[in-house]
C-alpha cells in the first residue's frame, strides 16, 4: 500500500500523519487504540472509490507527542492545524474504535471542517474506569514502559503459532463462542490479525485513549451537524453494541448499521463487504451532493 510519511511540527509538538491515495474525496481518519499512522484496515476499498486517506499518528501514538493528548481539546487543536498545514479544508471524518471521541470531539467543536462523520465499532461515552478489572490490566500491560516488550511477545506469539494466537484474540474481539465465530470468518482472516500484531504499539496512547473516554459528553454528541454514520457488529466484544445505539440517540442526524460480523474488527469475517459497501454509499452521497 502507497503512502507518504510525514511530521509536523508546531510549538515544539510533533504530530505523524501518513497520506494513503490521491483520490479527490479526502477522510481523515481517527485510528483506534495500540494503532498509529500506519493502519491500513478498510484502506483498500476507499482507495478504489477515490479517496484520499489522512491518517494522523494521535498522540502519543508513533511518534506523536504524548502532550498533544493534554485534552481531546489539546489535540483537535493540533489536527485543524495538521490541516491546514496540508492545505485541506473540509473532510469526511472517520473515527475507528478508542479514536471515536476524538472524532465526536473534533466534530462537535470544529463544523466548519467535517462534511460527514462515520462511527465503525467507535467508543461514544465513557469505557472502562478505574476500577475495572480490564483497566487496571491495562496499566499494566501497555505501560509504556512495558508495551514493546507486551507487543514483541504477541507479535512473535503470532508468528510462530498463528492459529493459536487468532483463537485467543477472535474471543476477545467477539461476544460469540469460537465455534460461531469460525463459521463467519474468511481463511484470509487468521493472517490479517497476525499482521495486525505485528504493526501495533501501544506507546503512550493507549493510557492517554482510556483517560479520555470520559472527556465525551452528550452535549457534545448533541453538537454535531453532520451527517454521521454509525457502522459497529452487534457480536463486538471490545465496544458494546450500547455504545452504537447511545450515539444513535444522542447525535441528530445519525443513519445506524449494524452488522452481522463476528466481532470488533468489522474489516474481517464473510459480512465484512457489508461494511465497505454502507461506508462507501454513504460517502459517495455526500461528496456528490457538495459538487
Amino acid at each position: 500500500m502507497e503512502r507518504k510519511i510525514g511530521t509536523y511540527t508546531i510549538n515544539g509538538q510533533t504530530i505523524e500523519y501518513s497520506i494513503t491515495g490521491k483520490g479527490e474525496i479526502p477522510i481523515l481518519v481517527m485510528h483506534g487504540g495500540h494503532s498509529n499512522c500506519y493502519e491500513e484496515f478498510g484502506y483498500a476499498p476507499l482507495m478504489k472509490r477515490g479517496c484520499t486517506i489522512i491518517t494522523p499518528s494521535r498522540a502519543g501514538y508513533g511518534s506523536t507527542s504524548k502532550k498533544i493528548g493534554e485534552s481531546l481539546s489539546a489535540a483537535c487543536e493540533i489536527y485543524v492545524k495538521l490541516l491546514n498545514y496540508l492545505g485541506i479544508g473540509k473532510v469526511h471524518l472517520l473515527s475507528i474504535s478508542a479514536g471515536g471521541p476524538s472524532g465526536i470531539y473534533f466534530a462537535s467543536h470544529y463544523p466548519e471542517r467535517v462534511k460527514t462523520l462515520t462511527l465503525q465499532s467507535a467508543i461514544t461515552k465513557e469505557w472502562y474506569r478505574p476500577k475495572d478489572k480490564i483497566y487496571q490490566m491495562a496499566q499494566i500491560l501497555f505501560h509504556p514502559y512495558l508495551e514493546r516488550m507486551t507487543w514483541k511477545l504477541t507479535s512473535s506469539m503470532s508468528n510462530c503459532f498463528p492459529k493459536f494466537m487468532f483463537k485467543q484474540l477472535a474471543s476477545s474481539f467477539s461476544n460469540l463462542p469460537y465455534k460461531k465465530i469460525k463459521e463467519k470468518m474468511l481463511e484470509s482472516d487468521m493472517e490479517e490479525i497476525r499482521r495486525m500484531n505485528n504493526r501495533q504499539r501501544s506507546g503512550h496512547g493507549f493510557l492517554i485513549d482510556l483517560s479520555q473516554t470520559k472527556e465525551i459528553t452528550a452535549k457534545d454528541l448533541h453538537a454535531i451537524t453532520c451527517p454521521t454514520l454509525i457502522i459497529h457488529s452487534r457480536h463486538d466484544g471490545v465496544v458494546s453494541l450500547e455504545h452504537a445505539h447511545y450515539a444513535h440517540q444522542e447525535i441528530p442526524d445519525t443513519r445506524l448499521c449494524v452488522l452481522d460480523t463476528w466481532g470488533h474488527l468489522i474489516w474481517l469475517g464473510k459480512a465484512s463487504e457489508d461494511a465497505d459497501v454502507k461506508f462507501a454509499e454513504f460517502l459517495i452521497y455526500y461528496a456528490r451532493s457538495d459538487k
